[in-house]
């Protein structure tokens, strides 16, 4: 484990950490996405998917809590097969900044748009001023952001626990169709859509060095988190089909806002948007700092670094600095050429798929027992989603070989990882 980093989170805060970066950008959007593709079958989509990610998280669990490390999967990666394609990974990782963060930043100033208008330089500003209150949080530690998203997720399931009284759902009334009722088409279709609500553990994985006690708090942190998500999902969805708030004609992001001011009035859509947006900024605040503790962890090797140097705080304060600079530099070139965001998810997907599987290969070596097998689970679905993702895959394939190619072998003081068996 890297030492310098200060342990300072508890298992409130994890779960706080975890569960409002799986929740982001999607938890506005998402359900009604899956209720339109699958109507009433999205009810089960939800449980479905939780036991097909589980695997994955349990793998995720075991490894951070044996092998907790700044550099999260790439950490793991170099365990099991060297120095190299810990470089590698660690790098494939970061390729995300350029296309991944900017298309959050968006995301999450949309609310604002939504509030007041915002288009062009205005949506801008708005962007950086979000990634200056990303640096003000980040310079504060890792306990400021898990306390700050412990607020959020409390907010979350407050905002949704209201629209369930308000709205006078009651439980015996969900339309959960019958086992051999249900559509597996539309099933499968839906499962597509929200898959990507549960990418998110790979940036969680990054800051396992900074639990006080890892062995204990981060894998039960990483669980409760997921299970916590997906209750709040899967309850939004029952909430989006209770009122038929979706479709071809309303904006996804749209339907619980609208929600709200049916029940609560006009007035009650800026606690919505404030909602949203909060909700939006706790992920990508989880990932801009994930992405500094990466890269300061990459740095080790070369211990003289400007990067690798912590401030008085103990944060990787330059590496925080460097990936706040990249987004706002990637956020004025996509505004300046006006680049498609969508084209950019796409893209950034692929990459996320690839980490998954990269690190479900490092449990099948470094694991044993019940948790390898788990680890194999993981890697079939990986490679089953990254099959299904198509032609989407090939920037993440192209990212992989260009990197393998071009970095040089790690340092001898890289290789003197030892493996686990």
């Amino acid at each position: 484990m890297m030492s310098g980093l200060k342990q300072e989170l508890g298992l409130a805060q994890g779960i706080g950490l975890l569960s409002t970066s799986l929740l982001g950008t999607g938890v506005f959007a998402v359900p009604a996405l899956a209720a339109m593709v699958a109507g009433d079958n999205s009810l089960w989509a939800w449980p479905v998917l939780i036991a097909l990610v589980f695997p994955i998280a349990i793998v995720f669990a075991t490894l951070g809590r044996h092998y907790p490390s700044a550099g999260g999967v790439a950490h793991f990666v170099g365990l099991a097969f060297g120095p190299r394609l810990e470089k590698v990974t660690g790098w494939l990782f970061l390729s995300v900044i350029p296309v991944g963060l900017p298309a959050a930043l968006h995301i999450a100033t949309g609310f604002g748009q939504a509030l007041f208008g915002w288009h062009g330089a205005s949506l801008l500003l708005a962007q950086l001023g979000t990634l200056a209150i990303v640096w003000w949080v980040g310079s504060r530690g890792a306990s400021t952001s898990a306390n700050l998203q412990v607020l959020v997720a409390i907010l979350i399931v407050a905002l949704i626990g209201a629209i369930w009284l308000a709205g006078g759902i009651d439980a015996r009334q969900i339309p959960f169709p019958a086992v051999r009722d249900i559509d597996q088409h539309q099933l499968f279709a839906a499962l597509s859509v929200m898959f990507w609500c549960f990418v998110g553990l790979e940036a969680f994985a990054h800051l396992a060095a900074e639990f006080r006690n890892p062995m204990r708090d981060f894998p039960r942190a990483l669980i409760t988190g997921l299970l916590l998500a997906g209750a709040v999902y899967w309850a939004c969805t029952a909430i989006v089909l209770h009122f038929h708030a979706f479709g071809d004609n309303q904006a996804a992001a749209a339907s619980l806002p609208s929600i709200v001011v049916q029940l609560f009035g006009l007035k009650a859509l800026w606690v919505a948007c404030i909602i949203g947006f909060l909700a939006c900024f706790a992920s990508l605040n989880i990932y801009i700092q994930s992405f500094a503790r990466l890269v300061w962890s990459q740095a080790q090797h070369n211990p003289g670094s400007y990067l690798a140097r912590l401030s008085p705080r103990q944060i990787p304060a330059n590496a925080l600095n460097l990936v706040l600079g990249c987004c706002v530099v990637s956020s004025l070139v996509i505004y300046l050429a006006e680049i498609n965001l969508d084209t950019l998810i796409v893209y950034a997907n692929g990459i996320f798929i690839m980490i998954y599987l990269l690190c479900m290969v490092a449990g099948c070596r470094l694991l044993t027992g019940k948790n390898r097998l788990l680890a194999l689970c993981g890697t079939v679905l990986c490679l089953g989603l990254l099959l299904m993702t198509g032609w989407k895959s090939l920037y993440a394939l192209v990212m992989l070989a260009v990197l393998w190619w071009v970095l040089p072998f790690a340092t001898r003081h890289g290789a003197a990882h030892k493996k686990a068996g």
